[in-house]
């Protein structure tokens, strides 16, 4: 496929030159992905995996770069296609012209792909539905180049791997490369295999009425091997609760989102227990299949009203890895904990080089705290809750000590190697932190929304040390006082429209001063006075920032603004749910409901599947959302973000060691009658209930008080 891209000469003005899609990040918009973490399969919607980002992948591993089908001699004409859960997927065909004696179609290809850990299976099935015997030669052809997931993502063209016909005789071809290998086995056997090209033809005779199928099998190992498996299937670490609305496209983004964060679950290979290994959630898929520190931390954060095994099983986790050491080369300090875990060396282009276990990133750690307070509030055990304090306690020390890089008391970040993440926030694209007008920021940077996620933490950690008797409590929530004078000395800034925080402080202490949805991560935490938290949730009502389907990241009057900047204009469903969620908190319902409304809209766009991050185009440009084309889907926080929208609708939060849960629907009459029936606090089933006038009615735990309006 050919593009083009403009180049200005030296007169100033703009040539345009034809080239090729070569070396860039392929797009996913139009694909079909079916899911089984640690493994994958990308397809066009025809089914066929034929070129860009298509293939069958295992831990950050290509496995098969091409699985086609074709008809000697006759056009397959795709006539259907569709998921069953999230690591299945259906694809239908007609074989135009074969055996028709009418207008209707005859003779059809039924393609049924099922995902499973290291293991594709295809079932083709030939059915004739016609009045003649018909007879087809069916192909399939199959490829690898055993290319790595950053390969892949940076546009590579990689020569194949030659198969091998191979020695076992229940296997057709094989494919090995230097730590993998590769098998794929046809039952029944081909009638004719060309082992050179990969080939595997079919010779088919139909009488009316009849069928024909054949199964392959690919799978795929490493000799050491996953880095992190799949779990068991029957130990899921959250309960499905039951829930019914008045809004159907309510179910089915709830149904869907719970259906591939299943699929998204990891296990960690150092759990002491390895018949009940500790989960957590991988980011997403295609590009982010494993431990991220900041979206796991996030994920099971959203999912607390299904249980807390999710976040003791991420907690810990990530607490196996904790700093310990400072290392530069890596950005390991004591108690901080990391960003990302891959099995190599993470090359993109010539700019970015990430080891293979990398801690830049500056918001891990507050937000593993306060996953932990939350955590504990939803019913934790208190045993599971005190095993871990040590490391709450050396990740309060990283705040303190270590994440304040220049003494003025703020969390800050800078790449300290020339080859990591510029930016070590979770908008970390190079460009991502900026001026109004247009000026990057420079390093060392402190985000206005980590010094939120440091005050939430210093407080929650408070809570903890004095719940359990350890010190510091009062020291931690003294500290948490000043930072929030800091802030509102340091960070609020002011334009046409009135005050506002600067999304950074740069290297120098400048406000850089862009408008963006980084408020919404600043509401509910406590850092905000009511004054501040009420002008916020205005701002976030601004058409500038609110398109209509959820937050721009940066608002459209800003210099720089584009509608597919990653981080500069799109749409992320997490962040416009942490903004509801915010809004909620903060008292600010009717801001929250606008915001939902606008993600659930987006959800049918998706088929229910909320990308990672979409274009921020908004609603005047049309009524469905345009897609970001490199996104992640499914991803884990885009799938939790549904649980915390329904949380916030029902104003649902818990405090099991002080005894309550509270039930204060906020903008769930809008969905009512409502059901949600198997909630999970304190180990136990929360059922609620909103009617049609409004009434709510909640079966909660033995033992807690519920409060209502």
């Amino acid at each position: 496929m050919d593009t083009t891209v403009k180049t200005h000469d030296t007169n100033g003005s703009v040539t345009a030159h034809p080239t090729t899609t070569a070396g860039l990040q392929p797009f996913l918009h139009d694909a079909v992905v079916t899911l089984y973490a640690p493994s994958l399969v990308i397809s066009r919607a025809d089914g066929q995996l034929s070129g860009g980002a298509d293939g069958f992948y295992h831990g950050d591993r290509r496995v098969l770069s091409r699985l086609t089908v074709a008809a000697e001699g006759i056009a397959l004409a795709p006539v259907q296609r569709g998921l069953r859960g999230a690591d299945c997927a259906d694809f239908r065909a007609i074989l135009r012209g074969l055996g028709e004696t009418t207008p209707d179609p005859a003779v059809a290809l039924h393609r049924r792909r099922c995902t499973a850990a290291g293991r594709l299976e295809e079932i083709f099935e030939v059915t004739n539905a016609g009045t003649e015997h018909v007879s087809l030669r069916l192909t399939v052809s199959a490829a690898t180049d055993l290319a790595t997931m950053e390969q892949v993502k940076s546009g590579q063209a990689l020569d194949a791997v030659p198969p091998q016909v191979a020695d076992a005789d229940d296997i057709d071809l094989s494919w090995t490369g230097d730590d993998f290998t590769v098998s794929l086995v046809s039952e029944p056997p081909p009638d004719t295999l060309q082992a050179q090209t990969g080939r595997l033809s079919y010779d088919i005779d139909l009488q009316p009425g009849a069928s024909w199928n054949v199964t392959l099998s690919c799978t795929a190992a490493y000799p050491d091997g996953d880095q992190f498996p799949a779990p068991p299937g029957d130990q899921l670490p959250w309960r499905i609760p039951a829930f019914s609305s008045a809004d159907r496209s309510l179910d089915r983004w709830l149904e869907q989102s719970l259906t591939d964060l299943d699929r998204l679950r990891l296990t960690d290979p150092q759990s002491p227990h390895s018949d009940r290994p500790d989960q957590f959630l991988a980011a997403g898929a295609p590009w982010f299949l494993t431990l991220f520190g900041r979206d796991s931390l996030w994920a099971a954060r959203m999912l607390l009203p299904l249980g807390t095994d999710l976040a003791a099983g991420t907690l810990r986790t990530l607490a196996r890895r904790q700093g310990a050491v400072t290392d530069p080369s890596t950005e390991e300090q004591p108690g901080k904990i990391l960003h990302e875990v891959r099995r190599d060396t993470l090359r993109i282009a010539d700019q970015l080089s990430l080891p293979p276990v990398y801690y830049g990133t500056v918001d891990a750690t507050p937000l593993w705290i306060t996953l932990l307070h939350d955590a504990w509030r939803w019913g934790l055990p208190p045993e599971q809750v005190e095993q871990l304090l040590p490391h709450a306690e050396s990740a309060l020390a990283w705040i303190r000590d270590r994440a304040d890089a220049s003494g003025d008391g703020f969390l800050k970040y800078v790449d300290q190697t020339g080859h990591g993440l510029s930016n070590q926030g979770w908008k970390d694209s190079d460009d991502s932190i900026r001026y109004r007008d247009g000026r990057l920021a420079t390093a060392p940077i402190a985000l206005c929304e980590v010094q939120a996620y440091a005050y939430e933490a210093a407080r929650g950690g408070a809570s903890l040390l004095r719940a359990f008797g350890r010190s510091g409590a009062d020291e931690w929530e003294e500290w948490a006082e000043r930072l929030a004078d800091r802030f509102r000395k340091h960070f609020w800034v002011e334009d046409a429209q009135g005050p506002y925080p600067a999304v950074a402080l740069d290297g120098d202490g400048r406000r850089a001063d862009a408008v963006t949805s980084g408020f919404g991560h600043l509401l509910g935490t406590g850092l905000l006075n009511e004054e501040e938290s009420a002008v916020l949730a205005a701002r976030l009502r601004g058409p500038d920032l609110d398109a209509g389907l959820g937050l721009r990241t940066l608002s459209s009057d800003s210099v720089g603004f584009n509608p597919y900047g990653y981080h500069t204009g799109s749409i992320w469903p997490h962040d416009t749910a942490i903004a509801v969620h915010g809004l909620v908190r903060a008292g600010f319902p009717d801001a929250a409901a606008s915001l939902a409304e606008g993600l659930l809209t987006a959800s049918t766009a998706f088929d229910a599947r909320l990308p990672e991050l979409f274009a921020g185009h908004g609603t005047n440009a049309g009524d469905s959302p345009a897609p970001y084309p490199a996104s992640c889907r499914p991803q884990a926080w885009a799938g939790t973000s549904s649980v915390l929208v329904l949380q916030a609708a029902l104003g649902l939060d818990a405090d099991v060691p002080g005894g309550t849960v509270t039930v204060a629907p906020t903008f769930a009459p809008a969905y009512a009658p409502l059901t949600v029936t198997g909630l999970q606090v304190d180990g136990d089933e929360l059922d609620v209930t909103v009617t049609a006038d409004g009434t709510v009615n909640v079966i909660a735990p033995q033992g807690l008080t519920v409060i209502t309006p």
